[in-house]
């Protein structure tokens, strides 16, 4: 029996999230999140979807990343499921940052883990946790493929003009200062099945992709290739999000540092944690502040219409920069749920063949659709993004090529 089964891990600093996907059939047999590792109050939470059986939970100190990928491999074991699983082909990674040199999914070895640790100045928030994760996972399955696939890799493809920020090339160099981009996993999967819905190849449409969560980001893709990408050297560049401040002019960080006395952590601390939304109006959850504008708030109601301003800055952006756009593709929490915010960012750029139908728009659904009406132009799409499933399919791939 050929095994088929993938798990996928996605470790953050206080928290691992896991799916078990059977990919002769794509299904998602187990879904959890073990959280607040390393606290008191750590959390596992964790629901079989295959073979009956409710959603469990564990509460009570998980100390580490290891205790919490021993603590989840107990409840896939006990759901039939375990790590030791003849069943299972692959262990599959989420890593952020893979820098130049890792931009394809890699098998895991001891030059590749040393290469992501290299990397851990331009990600120290995610690499190290991701390191972790992958670490305690071989130790578990020593036997097993791990493979890493790597949020930056989508956006690798980028020409250098759209890559290079305009300071000094040997400054740049020397300290790996250029736009790396993120949510690549979600931006490549979204725009394969964008061009599914529209009938086409990927090779033959161009497309703004916009990942609208907490963290946001927008992509311009030609012909399934990524031409452009707002994040940068970290993820705070670009759109507004939920706590991050997008993009600033970098003479704030230096008027900070001499007018109000603020360390360089500090800035970061602000333009990374109470910026955004809720650094405009206390709110980070679009569904609040929507309630709020509701209400009359009108500090809501200017975080509202600043984050919608920069959203339509970059499409109008990269519509420049493909030429032609054959659909503009809203994904994530905000971009797949909240109507207003899709026809507020395509208001009035009817000029440039955007439209979107009211009612298509309103109605929800968890499927691809297009929201715009048949005359326009430029279709307008809602992609619901499956960045677990698109490291299941790379991971199997790989492993499957060998």
């Amino acid at each position: 029996m050929t095994p088929t089964r993938v798990l996928v891990l996605n470790s953050g600093s206080s928290s691992v999230k896991y799916q078990l996907i059977d990919m002769a059939d794509r299904s998602r047999l187990a879904v959890g999140l073990a959280e607040r590792i390393g606290e008191e109050t750590s959390a596992l939470h964790h629901e079989p979807l295959a073979g009956g059986g409710g959603k469990r939970e564990r509460h009570g100190r998980l100390a580490d990343h290891d205790a919490a990928l021993e603590a989840i491999a107990e409840e896939l074991a006990a759901d039939g499921m375990g790590l030791d699983s003849p069943e299972l082909a692959v262990i599959g990674h989420r890593v952020v940052h893979g820098g130049l040199k890792l931009t394809v999914p890699t098998l895991v070895d001891d030059a590749m883990l040393k290469e992501i640790e290299r990397l851990i100045p331009v990600a120290p928030l995610h690499n190290p946790a991701n390191v972790t994760g992958i670490r305690t996972a071989q130790r578990l399955r020593p036997d097993l493929p791990q493979v890493a696939v790597f949020d930056t890799a989508f956006h690798s493809a980028m020409p250098e003009h759209a890559a290079r920020y305009a300071i000094d090339v040997e400054t740049a160099d020397a300290h790996r200062v250029r736009r790396y981009g993120f949510h690549g996993t979600s931006h490549a999967y979204v725009s394969r099945k964008a061009a599914e819905l529209l009938g086409k190849d990927p090779s033959e449409v161009n497309l703004i992709v916009l990942h609208l969560g907490n963290g946001a980001s927008a992509s311009a893709v030609r012909g399934g290739r990524c031409e452009d990408t707002s994040m940068g050297l970290t993820p705070l560049e670009g759109l507004v999000m939920g706590t991050r401040s997008g993009d600033i002019d970098p003479a704030v960080v230096f008027h900070l540092g001499r007018v109000a006395g603020m360390s360089m952590d500090e800035v970061d601390e602000l333009l990374n944690k109470r910026s955004g939304l809720l650094g405009l109006c206390g709110d980070n959850d679009m569904r609040q502040i929507r309630r709020r504008m509701a209400e009359g708030d009108a500090a809501a109601r200017l975080a509202f219409d600043i984050y919608i301003h920069r959203l339509k800055k970059y499409i109008g952006a990269y519509y420049a920069v493909l030429g032609t756009v054959d659909a503009v593709v809203f994904t994530a929490g905000v971009g797949e749920n909240s109507a207003p915010v899709r026809e507020a960012a395509v208001a009035g750029l009817e000029e440039l063949g955007l439209a979107v139908d009211g009612e298509l728009n309103a109605a929800g659904g968890k499927e691809a659709r297009l929201i715009s009406p048949s005359y326009a132009r430029v279709k307008v799409a809602v992609v619901p993004t499956d960045e677990e499933l698109e490291i299941a399919e790379q991971s199997y791939a790989l492993v499957a090529s060998r």
